[in-house]
């Protein structure tokens, strides 16, 4: 018998043709955007444009009966996909009417390469040093405009002094710890010029730095740094500027106490011998999402993630103090004490606010996501 849906598929064969046709020629009109950008120096991305543009399509989307949540999704993927083609091989605009010479302490490191690789396509002199190439520092060192330390964190310290006995006093020197306190206060006494503390808040696996935040600790001579930042602008970054003990307080959690905890979980499955595989079959969408968040800890280098959670002794310390809290915690299993665990929930609750029923809109956002494309 004949397909009584036939025609209307044909159809809507059709339109999918059209709208793939219609994003690769957005996709041309992109690249022509980026080219312009970095003849007139303008950022790759630029938040105001995309919040005019994505209320806009909201309107847009709404006039033709169309969701406006769902409208908004779609063009944020395809503005994410356009800014990832901006970046990917191309240049960038310089912030400096002038070349630099920036030198990359760490280049064949994963962070290391990374900006080295987008400081050479922004028009800069790119130097690396790696271990076994410090004879280079020497011929190096004299015309040095910016010099970035990017090496583990147990040996930054050792690093900087090194380095710094070869700058000249007008050279930047910075570094790209997940600690600040400790490095910062070593490259104020070690170096006598210009100190800037920066933590880029991504991975090496990053396909752009668009929408990427780095926090920056400028420490002296903030204006002779400000051109980093400013390339750091260009590049499409979120710049937030922080004090390194306010930083490292926040970072302890953010950071040494959310990755001990998804190393105590993979601990205790693997004692417990639950395959992730075994418990994917029975997870509802929020589980599946913890348990990547975790696992996606576990295909990266163990040493790198040793050096973030015993980083300093403050680190050390408020894990203990953690551990003290689920000793607390635990007794109210030991003792079988529900109304304890309600109350305590319940003085949580109190505590997380208003931010509890947002979380509660944006997991749902990110869980129903999750469940579109992997379910």
């Amino acid at each position: 018998m004949p397909d009584p849906l036939q025609a209307q598929r044909e159809r809507l064969d059709a339109i999918d043709e059209e709208i793939l046709d219609l994003l690769a020629e957005r996709g041309d009109v992109v690249q022509k955007v980026a080219q312009t950008k970095v003849e007139r120096g303008l950022p790759v991305y630029v938040a105001d444009r995309e919040d005019e543009k994505t209320e806009a399509f909201r309107d847009a989307a709404e006039a033709r009966g169309l969701d406006p949540d769902w409208a908004e999704d779609f063009l944020r993927m395809i503005m994410s996909a356009s800014r990832a083609r901006q970046s990917a091989g191309a240049s960038f605009p310089r912030a400096t009417p002038e070349e630099k010479d920036v030198l990359i302490v760490g280049s064949e490191g994963g962070i290391g390469s990374l900006y080295a690789g987008v400081f050479e396509r922004t028009g800069y002199r790119v130097h690396g040093i790696d271990r076994g190439h410090w004879d280079r520092l020497p011929d190096i060192a004299p015309q040095l405009d910016l010099a970035v330390v990017a090496v583990p964190i147990r040996v930054t310290p050792e690093v900087i002094r090194r380095l710094a006995d070869a700058l000249p006093s007008d050279t930047v020197l910075a570094d790209v710890t997940s600690t600040k306190t400790e490095p910062v206060a070593v490259m104020l006494d070690a170096h006598s010029g210009p100190v800037l503390g920066l933590h880029p808040m991504h991975g090496t696996d990053v396909s752009d730095l668009s929408r990427q935040l780095v926090v920056a600790c400028p420490a002296r001579e903030a204006d002779a740094s400000a051109w980093v930042l400013r390339q750091c602008r260009l590049w499409g970054m979120r710049v937030e500027e922080a004090d390194p003990a306010e930083h490292d307080r926040v970072m302890h959690l953010v950071q040494s106490l959310r990755h001990f905890v998804a190393f105590l979980h993979g601990s205790f499955m693997r004692e417990q011998e639950l395959a992730p595989e075994d418990m994917l079959a029975f997870s509802s969408p929020v589980y599946r999402a913890e348990l990547m968040m975790n696992g996606r800890i576990f295909a990266q280098n163990a040493e790198l993630y040793a050096d973030i959670v015993f980083a300093s002794e403050e680190r050390r310390e408020q894990l203990l103090r953690f551990f003290e809290r689920h000793e607390h915690l635990a007794e109210l299993v030991r003792t079988d004490d529900k109304e304890g665990f309600v109350e305590e929930f319940e003085a949580i609750a109190d505590f997380f606010g208003d931010f509890a029923p947002q979380a509660q809109r944006e997991s749902e956002y990110l869980i129903s996501r999750l469940a579109d494309r992997f379910a």
